[in-house]
């Protein structure tokens, strides 16, 4: 099949996400035959840089051979069974290993499917805790310009009308508290004295707080100071409040550290991953949990069903995706691969400071293994963001942009020489706007 055969029959037959098709009468679809490391390749042989690593779940490359050769073995042996009342091999080292790397207290593993479902389970088992301690609570808290994804629970708590806003009749109930609004200290002081403030008044019907730790990732990739997750911990514990932390973006490295929490020292009551969990090869995600909240639902059998958490999913810990989360810690420790990044990290630095002298760029920010500016001075009408996206493809690289934001979220394996293509591109865009 021809490159654009193919991207006629998939414009014949697929719904895209986040999509709005019409734009593809115009806007070209990429058809991907492969890809290795940071590269993705067409059907002509045109190559891209994945400067955002695939919707920020590609970690250490594409095609990673030795992420490759252990899913291969593993599936010669076991694909798939279903976990409830049997259990294998990849599943136990996961739990097991994620227990050991998670910050500590965090004993107990639920697998899930997605970062989305992920949400859900966390939502439902805050939710139920409190009522197998006969506590009726109802209300989750969340932050604004939060995002956590895009089933009816995971929306309820996200703060992105246009995500949200034509579901509200069907949602949850929700609360709101101040999202900080840049990286200093003193925003986070302002963020936590408004969440202090509704604690006061709502403590008693409040289930959770979650949030995404240093980074709103589709917020706009508003990011934070950790002294926001020290007093957020501190007013959890005060208020007898449980904190969700959602690490599905940032965990795994992202942040300069293997996850997020570990900048403020705290453990969560709750915390999610995903993407970055099997290194964006399949679908993956975990709920890790205190002991406390597993000892609430463990009972004798109840016909009712009251007290037991009774949620599923049909490939809920997929040994072929356990085998490729093992996998991809493994590679993460055997090649020391967030201590090199450190380095990347200093580099990515240096780059950002030949963007300071666009008048058309500001908000210049970074944490860790992400980076990210905001393009002003068009109207929303002239969709600034699509004209960069569409110059960059043709420069060969691929920076997906959240309105006018840009961003650069790439797999940690870059190495300098496809940084400074990637801003070489950048800089070239910004000129050519």
């Amino acid at each position: 099949m021809t490159n654009q055969e193919l991207k006629e029959e998939d414009l014949k037959y697929i719904f895209h996400p986040c999509t709005q098709m019409k734009d593809h009468e115009k806007l070209p679809l990429i058809s991907i035959k492969k890809a290795y490391g940071v590269y993705l390749e067409d059907f002509e042989g045109n190559r891209y840089i994945d400067a955002i690593s695939s919707w920020w779940v590609n970690t250490l490359g594409h095609s990673n051979k030795f992420i490759n050769e252990k899913i291969k073995a593993q599936l010669d042996n076991l694909e798939h069974i279903l976990l409830a009342g049997f259990t294998h091999e990849p599943a136990v080292k996961l739990a097991k290993k994620l227990v050991e790397l998670t910050p500590n207290g965090l004993d107990k593993v639920f697998f899930a499917d997605n970062g989305s479902s992920g949400i859900e389970v966390a939502l439902k088992m805050a939710f139920h805790y409190h009522a197998n301690k006969g506590e009726k609570r109802e209300y989750f808290v969340s932050l604004e310009n939060s995002y956590h994804g895009e089933t009816i629970g995971a929306l309820s708590v996200s703060d992105m009308g246009l995500y949200k806003d034509v579901y509200n009749p069907i949602l949850i109930k929700t609360l709101r508290a101040k999202s900080p609004k840049s990286q200093t200290k003193e925003e986070a002081k302002i963020a936590l004295l408004d969440m202090e403030n509704l604690l006061k008044e709502k403590h008693k019907n409040i289930v959770a707080i979650i949030v995404e730790p240093l980074i709103q990732c589709a917020g706009n990739m508003n990011m934070y100071h950790s002294d926001y997750l020290v007093g957020l911990r501190e007013l959890c514990d005060l208020y007898d409040v449980f904190l969700i932390a959602d690490e599905v973006a940032v965990g795994f490295g992202r942040t300069g550290k293997l996850f997020a929490c570990e900048w403020a020292e705290i453990t969560p009551d709750f915390m999610i991953l995903s993407k970055g969990l099997t290194a964006g090869y399949l679908p993956l995600s975990v709920v890790m949990m205190k002991q406390k909240i597993y000892d609430a639902f463990y009972c004798e059998y109840d016909t009712k069903g009251v007290k037991s958490f009774l949620h599923s999913h049909s490939y809920t810990g997929n040994p072929l995706s356990c085998t490729a989360a093992l996998a991809g810690i493994e590679f993460l420790e055997n090649e020391n691969v967030i201590e090199n990044n450190k380095k990347t990290i200093r580099f990515i630095q240096e780059q950002l400071k030949r963007l300071e002298s666009f008048p058309t760029v500001t908000n210049i920010r970074q944490q860790g293994m992400v980076c990210a500016f905001d393009i002003v001075g068009y109207k929303s009408e002239d969709r600034i963001g699509i004209k960069f996206y569409e110059y960059a493809l043709k420069m060969g690289v691929i920076l997906r942009p959240l309105g006018n934001v840009i961003y650069f979220m790439p797999p940690y394996i870059i190495t300098q020489e496809e940084i400074e293509k990637v801003f070489d591109t950048i800089v070239k865009s910004l000129k050519n706007l």
